[in-house]
């Protein structure tokens, strides 16, 4: 796995800082379901992520998760390399969706670079604020958005990616994305089904008016 292309400033970063991170990189291959941070005490690395999706999220002490955002292949990962920030001490968690191939750059190595390569450390700093902005979006949209209008642009984004109206998806794990109850998500696909929005069969949601789920979304 070429890891160069994740940095679109490779080749600013001295020769010898590029073998070090690239003879540091152990690739694996995940598989979907696969547990890659278990919390803040497991600090694991830069992970580059090739062929495969992760999903990041917290917790709740009730066992309630919330999606903070999801990667994919091309992505980086900086918050499973959280421990390198001082003031940085959060539960997160990250688990594959999908299988394939991912890189991990040790967090001691990655920030030994970071601290004296000013290109690597701009990197980090954009990466951070990115997902700041994404964690910030989440917020703005739980606390001010309804439920309904989340749940339809949820169900229009996850079309898009999976590129199908046709979503193998259960109502626990939409709960688990949109931070809700398994009974609340029920609720509010059984009105879109009454509406005519989708259709639902056992671990699926297929979606019949994707228009009038936009309008809902406010898309």
């Amino acid at each position: 796995m070429d890891i160069s292309g994740f940095f679109p400033f490779w080749d600013k970063i001295d020769a010898r800082d590029r073998e070090t991170l690239g003879s540091a990189a152990n690739v694996r291959h995940v598989a979907e379901g696969d547990v890659l941070e278990p919390g803040r005490d497991n600090c694991t690395g830069l992970i580059l992520i090739g062929g495969a999706r992760l999903r990041v999220f917290i917790l709740s002490e009730e066992g309630r998760e919330v999606t903070l955002f999801r990667l994919g292949p091309g992505d980086v990962c900086l918050l499973s390399a959280s421990c390198m920030f001082q003031g940085v001490s959060f539960d997160i968690n990250i688990i594959a969706e999908k299988g394939g191939e991912i890189a991990i750059i040790p967090t001691r190595v990655y920030k030994t670079i970071s601290d004296r390569s000013a290109p690597l450390a701009n990197f980090t700093n954009q990466i951070m604020a990115e997902r700041f902005d994404s964690v910030m979006w989440l917020i703005e949209q739980i606390l001010w958005k309804s439920f309904d209008a989340r749940l339809a642009e949820f169900l229009l984004d996850e079309a898009e990616l999976e590129n199908s109206d046709s979503l193998g998806i259960t109502h626990e794990q939409i709960a688990y994305h949109l931070g809700t109850a398994r009974e609340v998500v029920t609720r509010m696909l059984k009105y879109f089904v009454g509406e005519g929005y989708v259709a639902l069969a056992r671990g699926s949601v297929t979606l019949t008016d994707k228009e009038a789920l936009r309008k809902i979304a406010g898309k």
